[in-house]
Formats: structure tokens, C-alpha cells, sequence
């Protein structure tokens, strides 16, 4: 053998063992899901598209809310057994979307970096 053929080989050797390292140890798939999940969290923090998909899902879940909570502001109180309903109704609905929107902010803060926009709320607050 050549001595650049035994540097081929050599090369082959380290190519063959990284590939069964990430393929058959948790240490491997550890060490590649990391880096794909940092790639991943790199690409949406600077990917315009991403960015808008989730003011816009923030938008939606705030004009949601909104609505429900002020269903739910008219008809509290009321002496009818009907719009009582509507009312409780109302705050359940406005009280799930507020848990959702408080979970999907925390797992895309990543996306504004600091920089939220002045119309997106950091939490929404329950109604009692």
C-alpha cells in the first residue's frame, strides 16, 4: 500500500466510525439532535416567514380572547339563566386560549429575541 492510500483509508476508517457513532449510541444522536435543534432555532430566530407566523398566531389568540372576555363582561351577572351560560361559557373559552397563548409565547420567545412587538402581549392574564 501507498502511503496515500493508507491515508484514504485512515480517513474512511474515522468517516465510518463517526457515522455508526451517530447512528447506534445515545451519545451520537445526542450530540446530532443538539445540532440540529440549535441549526433549527438559529433558522427561525432569523426567518422572516417564522417571525410572521407567530405574530400572527399571537394576534389571533389576543383578538380571540378578546372577544370571548368581553362576551363574557356583558353577560356576567345577568338575571338569565341563558346569558349566565353564555358568560361562563365565554370565560372557560378565554381562559384556555389565554393558557395557550401564555405556553406558546414561552416556546417562541426565541423568535423576537427581546424585540416583541408593541401589540403582542407577554402574557394574558386569566379570568377568576
Amino acid at each position: 500500500m501507498t502511503k496515500n492510500t493508507k491515508v484514504i483509508v485512515i480517513i474512511l476508517l474515522i468517516i465510518a466510525a463517526c457515522i455508526t457513532s451517530y447512528l447506534f449510541t445515545p451519545i451520537g444522536r445526542a450530540i446530532g439532535n443538539s445540532h440540529i435543534k440549535m441549526i433549527k432555532k438559529v433558522d427561525d430566530a432569523t426567518n422572516y416567514t417564522t417571525q410572521k407566523h407567530v405574530e400572527d398566531t399571537c394576534r389571533s389568540m389576543i383578538s380571540s380572547y378578546t372577544a370571548d372576555k368581553l362576551t363574557y363582561e356583558q353577560y356576567n351577572g345577568s338575571e338569565s339563566k341563558e346569558q349566565q351560560s353564555w358568560a361562563d361559557q365565554a370565560k372557560m373559552r378565554a381562559n384556555k386560549t389565554a393558557a395557550t397563548y401564555n405556553n406558546y409565547i414561552l416556546e417562541n420567545s426565541f423568535v423576537w429575541d427581546g424585540n416583541v412587538p408593541l401589540d403582542i402581549s407577554n402574557e394574558l392574564p386569566y379570568i377568576q
